[in-house]
């Protein structure tokens, strides 16, 4: 069971580095399209368009990989006191409640209007029409993944519950704790005092 949650994690951790790239392209285009706005005076009506899309991509797509990452901002006054089986019954009432309802309607109706999109082959209102419909697929996808990540997670608020403590997740990136970072780098005063004895000889 454990090694099928953490192939969804990675599955979620892979979707989500690889859309992540959608930032450098984002980046170079509103770069590009200042410049030739403000330096060349050639402005693009189309250029607008793609950075939201650009840009929507990237934030749908995040969905997945931040839960897979337990990183989506929960209220932590209270829920960091409870007990391993506690928060699991929270989160499980929670994501029964609320995210499965909420998920199921967005992947259904994403699906519907992605498919509405394909079948018009609908563009976006400019001079400089772009096709629009491949983004309206990314709804669905983004949704898709969600449903998944969201199953593990449920199902880990069950093995939680059973066994009074959260299973193991996939390993990536962790925000810096400046605490720890500091006492990583911390050089006692008799290591220094060591070295002032051992270089000063040297110089003499």
């Amino acid at each position: 069971m454990q090694s099928l949650l953490l192939a969804v994690d990675r599955l979620s951790t892979w979707m989500g580095q690889a859309f992540a790239w959608t930032i450098v392209l984002l980046t170079f285009g509103i770069s590009a399209e200042v410049f030739s706005r403000y330096v060349l005076n050639e402005p693009h009506d189309w250029a607008l368009n793609g950075q939201i899309m650009l840009y929507g991509v990237l934030f749908m797509m995040a969905g997945a990989y931040t839960l897979a990452k337990n990183n989506h901002v929960r209220g932590d006054v209270l829920y960091g006191f409870f007990s391993p089986r506690t928060q699991a019954t929270v989160d499980l009432v929670l994501y029964l409640l609320f995210f499965l309802p909420g998920i199921v309607a967005l992947t259904w109706a994403g699906w519907t209007y992605a498919m509405e999109s394909w079948v018009i082959r609908e563009k976006t209102f400019s001079a400089t029409p772009l096709p629009l419909y491949p983004f309206k697929f990314v709804i669905p996808l983004a949704g898709a993944l969600l449903l998944l990540q969201g199953a593990v997670e449920i199902v880990r608020c069950g093995l939680c519950l059973r066994d009074g403590r959260w299973p193991s997740r996939s390993e990536d990136v962790e925000e810096v704790d400046v605490d720890k970072l500091k006492a990583m780098v911390h050089v006692k005063d008799e290591d220094i005092a060591a070295l002032d004895r051992y270089v000063e000889p040297k110089e003499r």
